[in-house]
């Protein structure tokens, strides 16, 4: 799980990184303001963009899942290259913006706040919005490439709260980062990990169908690497890189690596810092007073990360002075840009209150004495926007943007007189009328997640306008009209007196879209197909009756169903009779190795007959998929001691097990002579049955999963070991067995899967290196020796191909429709 969780961890701490800054310059720049009533709208454009980050992840998990597993690959992967173009730009965006970052948010906040509630709401929204969506997609894809969703949440939430805790941290200057070597060194590991989702993302578009090359391999290490080790699973969980990779693949990771990581290294170089100068001094007028100038305003420190425009620059976002709320700190941050350009009466306000702050005698510019208690309670209520780093040249009177808030310039009182307000009614009348606080808050997250389920539901595949579709022994596919494409479902109702079997086909090719097996009289059951463009038609075939088909309808659009072209006895057929053949001739060789054996206990030779033992029980574990028509001579050839009353000392305990215990325990060739000579006799009987005895043709698809999976279930596991130790050649025998079965049904899977059968072979290959590498002349290593990554290796490759192979029952099942 952790090792899914690096990526996410660190999307998660530098998004949420990027989010707080942008937070904490839009809080401390309404701070400074004097605008902290204005907060909670902030606050409200901030829930907003989370509400719809989580719809949007929402929408990407649902739509996905009513996707056709060839439709999940091409829309993940077409996503995973999505989320790589939005991180790319992401990376370099920071880089080459971080230093005016503060500046332009400023800018948004001081025209939003003269522009209404909704204004800021929108400013902070769309600030924060895409982090939020940028973090929901590369989440997405990385959940999904690690096939599991609690690693890669657990990392981006614990990276979001480490941000959390970092912003905090910068805004009350607990802590001091080098914002530009963070942005940089996580910037170039994104770049990384990002190539690794690429190429994830384009091996997705090729089992989609959508691009080339599904087969062809760059490299292919799973028969030397173990895919379930710790250092495996950990490059694979970080880096997106596996054992097996496509020349796609291969070509896509380098080639993006290379272009992107060299222009963002190039970067870089290009935008370090030039060296800060110190400003001249400043020579004031004799007698004058001039107000010093803040820390922020003479420019950030450079550890301190993106430079802050101006006087108001949000120090918490980088690690400076936190804000200070009083009306002497507001005055403080103006300095004496704002003292130059307020007129009069600002400037006299401002240095009272910077007297106050600092307990010495206030005097104004022109060194007169100090200004009435009056004008510093206007003062201390005025809006300055000076306090940003800038005047408002639209100010009237020369005042440079300063007023008292919510007054009107022409109404600012005489020098020396309280202003008085003539608005409390009005604001009281106001606030009656103002809606609840918490209205907006709700209705911010409301309307994603409305909105996302709508997305979800009307955009899913639905069954809506269920057809019910009756049949019959004479009549099939009654009140069948043609349907929409997309995911359907029909109501398949039995009128009839017969059981049948319902197929949805193709009238042209027979192949099937969707099929009911035993519907009941009087019974009605659902049948869900997915519908593209093309002919449907129903097909019945009652028990003992004969096939009914339907009238054709025609459905417009794109083709893009899947369907199975069904396989009759009659093709199976030509398989079955090579397989057979195949059959007789191992029994023969089988019939003469046991022989051998016996002679061999015989004659007391038990080294002789060890070697001849493995000979015989490898020939007769090749034949895997006639063992269902071997009736009970199986049992008595291969039966085990398991649920035997007396266990390997039961007089039923018979066959090659019999004789391996024996040789393996110590037992003399006295107490071996009847198992032997039973056992050469059973195969010499079961050599003359098998000619006549019934092969359901049936079996041969079936049996192509069936054998290995036994294999894995016992001989990978030693279940079946009684003394030898030489499991690992019987599964070298049951593979053989399968790689003649596959051989036989070839020309069936070539023309329903084509592309199956390259896969199988690879797969093949790898399991039969891992099997020779335990093979050392005569003697195989035994199961219970094998070291845990030889181990991991040999069930890994045994599953791969059995979930390979698990499609082979399925594509070659008889159907009657054919």
């Amino acid at each position: 799980m952790w090792d899914d969780a690096f990526p996410s961890f660190l999307i998660g701490l530098r998004e949420g990184l990027e989010g707080g800054l942008i937070v904490s310059i839009l809080v401390a720049t309404l701070v400074r303001a004097g605008a902290k009533s204005r907060l909670p709208q902030v606050w409200t454009g901030v829930l907003a963009a989370i509400a719809l980050a989580m719809s949007f992840g929402a929408v990407l998990t649902f739509t996905a899942a009513s996707l056709s597993a060839t439709a999940q690959e091409a829309f993940g992967g077409a996503l995973s290259v999505v989320a790589v173009a939005f991180v790319t730009a992401m990376v370099f965006w920071m880089r080459r913006s971080a230093r005016s970052l503060s500046g332009e948010i400023k800018e948004k906040v001081a025209g939003a706040l003269g522009m209404g509630a909704g204004v800021l709401i929108l400013t902070s929204f769309l600030a924060v919005g895409r982090e939020g969506l940028e973090t929901a997609l590369f989440l997405w894809t990385t959940a999904r490439a690690a096939g599991e969703s609690a690693g890669p949440l657990t990392g981006a939430g614990i990276g979001l709260v480490l941000a959390a805790g970092l912003c905090w941290g910068l805004y009350r200057r607990v802590l001091k980062i080098n914002l530009t070597k963070f942005f940089t060194a996580t910037g170039a590991v994104l770049i990384v990990i990002a190539a690794g989702v690429l190429g994830y993302g384009l091996r997705d578009l090729q089992e989609g169908g959508v691009l080339p090359g599904k087969a062809a391999y760059a490299v292919d290490l799973g028969g030397t690497v173990d895919a379930g080790s710790w250092y495996s699973t950990l490059v694979q969980g970080v880096f997106n890189l596996t054992p097996t990779m496509t020349w796609l693949q291969v070509l896509g990771y380098v080639g993006y690596l290379a272009v992107v990581m060299t222009l963002f290294v190039r970067g870089v170089h290009a935008t370090k810092p030039a060296p800060v100068t110190k400003p001249a001094p400043v020579t004031a007028p004799t007698g004058t007073r001039v107000a010093a100038l803040p820390e922020a305003a003479r420019g950030a420190d450079a550890e301190s990360g993106p430079r802050v425009a101006g006087a108001s620059g949000p120090r918490a976002a980088t690690g400076a002075e936190a804000p200070d709320d009083s009306p002497a700190g507001a005055a403080a941050e103006a300095g004496p840009a704002a003292v130059a350009t307020a007129g009069p009466h600002a400037g006299a306000a401002t240095a009272a209150t910077t007297a106050a702050a600092s307990g010495t005698p206030a005097t104004s510019r022109a060194g007169t004495p100090t200004v009435s208690r009056t004008e510093t309670l206007a003062a201390s209520h005025a809006e300055t926007p000076a306090a940003s780093g800038a005047g408002d040249p639209s100010g009237g009177d020369g005042a440079g943007g300063v007023r008292a808030e919510g007054a009107d310039p022409a109404r600012r009182p005489d020098r020396g007189v309280r202003e008085t307000s003539a608005e409390p009614h009005t604001q009281a009348a106001v606030a009656r009328r103002r809606r609840p606080a918490w209205v907006v808050p709700v209705a911010v997250v409301a309307v994603p997640a409305v909105v996302a389920g709508l997305v979800v539901a009307l955009g899913r595949p639905k069954p809506a306008g269920a057809q019910t579709v009756a049949v019959s022994e004479t009549e099939c596919g009654k009140g069948f009209t043609a349907p929409q494409p997309g995911r359907q479902t029909f109501q398949m109702q039995n009128t009839g007196s017969k059981t049948s079997e319902v197929y949805l086909i193709d009238p042209a090719t027979n192949a099937v879209y969707g099929e009911i097996e035993g519907l009941a009289p009087g019974t009605t059951r659902d049948l869900v197909a997915t519908v593209a463009g093309g002919s449907y038609a129903w097909r019945c075939v009652p028990t003992g009756g004969t096939a009914v088909t339907s009238k054709a309808v025609r459905v417009g659009g794109g083709a893009g169903a899947t369907a199975v072209v069904p396989v009759s006895e009659q093709d199976l057929a030509t398989p079955l009779k090579e397989y057979r053949q195949y059959v007789e001739r191992g029994l023969a060789t089988l019939v003469a190795q046991t022989g051998r054996l016996n002679a061999d206990i015989q004659g007391g030779d038990l080294d002789a007959a060890r070697a001849d033992w493995l000979t015989a029980h490898r020939t007769y574990s090749s034949l895997g998929a006639a063992y269902g028509t071997f009736e009970d001579f199986d049992k008595k050839i291969n039966g085990r001691p398991d649920g035997l009353p007396g266990g390997v000392d039961d007089k039923d305990f018979t066959g090659f097990h019999r004789i391996e215990y024996g040789l393996w325990h110590g037992q003399s060739a006295d107490r071996l002579k009847a198992p032997a000579q039973q056992l050469a006799a059973d195969a010499a009987g079961l050599g003359k049955a098998f000619p006549t005895q019934a092969f359901d043709p049936g079996d041969l698809p079936l049996r192509a999963h069936e054998i290995l999976e036994n294999t894995l279930q016992f001989e990978l596991t030693g279940q079946t070991d009684q003394g030898s130790g030489t499991e690992l050649a019987t599964a070298d025998a049951n593979l053989a067995g399968t790689s003649e079965l596959l051989t036989v049904l070839k020309p069936l899977l070539t023309s329903r899967a084509p592309h199956l059968l390259p896969t199988l072979d690879a797969d093949t290959a790898r399991l039969r290196k891992l099997l020779d590498a335990a093979h050392h002349g005569n003697a195989w290593t035994p199961v219970n020796r094998l070291d845990a990554i030889s181990r991991a290796r040999l069930d890994g490759a045994t599953g791969q191909l059995l979930e390979d192979l698990a499609p082979v029952p399925d594509l070659l099942e008889i159907r009657k429709s054919a």
